[in-house]
C-alpha cells in the first residue's frame, strides 16, 4: 500500500512539474510576443486574443490596459455610415454555383459563389430549445444543397440553441431581440438584394416596422462591436466604396463573410484560423480585399471564429476549427443555405 502511495505521489508531482513547466513557457512566448522586436507579432495577438470568447483574459496578463487600447486603436476600422442602394445591383440570375479555394499568408478560405441570390435563405431550427444543431443537419432539414453559418447567437458550451438579434426566416420574423450594441441585421430582401441594416437601439415594435418597410425576407444579426472595440464588425464594403482601416483593421481568426455583386451574384466566404493548418486566420482587410477582388459591391462580415463553417453537396469544405469538430460544426440555431 506504501509503494502505491507513493506512486502516486510521485505521478502527481511530475504532472505538477510539468504544468508548471508548460504555463511558464507560454507565459515566456506571450511575454517575447509582446516585448520582442516584432510589432506586427503583438499586434496580430493582441487583437487576435480580444476576439475570442474565452481568453480575452491573456492579453491583460502581459501587457498593461493602457498599452492594449492603443494597439486596438491602431488596428481597428473607421465607421462607416454608408446605406445600401439598391439601385446598384441588377439581378441576373442562373444556376450556376462556383466553388473556389482562397489562400492568404496567414489562412485558407473557400468561395462559394452563388449566381441566382433567390437561392440564398435563412433556415432555422424553430421551435428554438437549449440546442441547436450542426450545419449538415440545417441544411438536410431543409432539403438544400449546402449552406454556411449565419449569425450571433447563445454559443457557451457549444450548445448552440438561441439566436441573438433579429432573425427573419422566408418573410417571417421568427426571432425579435434587438437589445444590443451594434446589432446589424444582414440579409435579402424581396428583390433578392443584400441589405445590412442597423437595428440597434429600436424595440421590437421598431423591428418589425423596418422588416416590413424594407420587404426583408431573410436575415440574421451581427454585432458592430462588443466589449472591445475590435472584437466584432459587419460592414465590408458597401456600395462599392471599402471601409477604411488603422493597421490590420483586426485580429487574425476564422471568418465567414457574406457578399453580392452587381448582378446579384452571392459571395459566400469561410475561413480557417485558430492553428489550423498553422494558420491564424483571415483579417478584416483580408476579407475586404476578397470581397473586393471577387467584385462585391456590399459586402458584411457575420458569426466567425470556432462557428465559421461551409457545407455544400454532402460534405463539409470548411469546418470548426475545434479538434472535437474536425468533420461536423457547433451546433447552430441558423444558417444561411442554398435552396436546391
Amino acid at each position: 500500500m506504501k509503494k502505491i502511495v507513493n506512486f502516486i505521489l510521485k505521478a502527481l508531482s511530475f504532472v505538477g512539474v510539468f504544468l508548471l513547466v508548460t504555463v511558464i513557457t507560454l507565459y515566456a512566448t506571450f511575454l517575447l510576443i509582446c516585448y520582442g522586436p516584432s510589432k506586427k507579432a503583438r499586434n496580430i495577438f493582441v487583437t487576435t486574443f480580444l476576439e475570442t470568447g474565452a481568453f480575452k483574459f491573456v492579453v491583460g496578463l502581459v501587457l498593461p490596459d493602457s498599452k492594449v487600447q492603443e494597439i486596438v486603436d491602431s488596428n481597428s476600422l473607421a465607421e462607416m455610415t454608408s446605406d445600401v442602394d439598391t439601385e446598384l445591383i441588377e439581378v441576373k440570375a442562373s444556376e450556376e454555383i462556383e466553388i473556389e479555394e482562397v489562400t492568404g499568408s496567414n489562412f485558407f478560405g473557400t468561395m462559394m459563389i452563388v449566381h441566382d441570390p433567390s437561392k440564398v435563405f435563412v433556415g432555422t431550427t424553430k421551435p428554438f430549445s437549449e440546442y441547436g444543431k450542426t450545419l449538415d443537419e440545417i441544411v438536410k432539414n431543409f432539403d438544400a444543397i449546402g449552406g454556411i453559418n449565419g449569425g450571433i447567437y447563445q454559443s457557451s458550451a457549444n450548445k448552440g440553441g438561441y439566436p441573438m438579434g433579429v432573425v427573419v426566416s422566408q418573410g417571417e420574423i421568427v426571432w425579435n431581440s434587438p437589445y444590443g450594441v451594434g446589432y446589424y441585421m444582414v440579409g435579402f430582401d424581396e428583390n433578392n438584394i443584400l441589405r445590412i441594416l442597423s437595428v440597434s437601439g429600436l424595440s421590437t415594435d421598431q423591428v418589425e416596422k423596418l422588416v416590413a418597410d424594407e420587404k426583408i425576407r431573410d436575415a440574421v444579426t451581427f454585432q458592430e462591436e462588443a466589449s472591445d472595440a475590435n472584437n466584432h464588425f459587419v460592414k465590408l464594403i458597401v456600395n462599392g466604396e471599402k471601409r477604411e482601416s488603422n493597421g490590420l483593421g483586426s485580429g487574425a481568426n476564422p471568418r465567414t463573410a457574406i457578399g453580392q455583386r452587381e448582378d446579384g451574384t452571392v459571395l459566400l466566404l469561410v475561413t480557417d484560423g485558430r492553428g489550423a493548418s498553422g494558420h491564424l486566420g483571415a483579417t478584416a482587410n483580408d476579407l475586404i480585399e476578397i470581397m473586393e477582388r471577387y467584385g462585391a459591391v456590399n459586402a458584411a462580415n457575420i458569426d466567425g471564429g470556432s462557428s465559421s463553417t461551409m457545407y455544400y453537396k454532402d460534405k463539409y469544405l470548411m469546418t470548426s476549427v475545434t479538434l472535437y469538430y474536425s468533420n461536423s460544426s457547433w451546433r447552430l440555431p441558423e444558417a444561411f443555405l442554398i435552396a436546391k
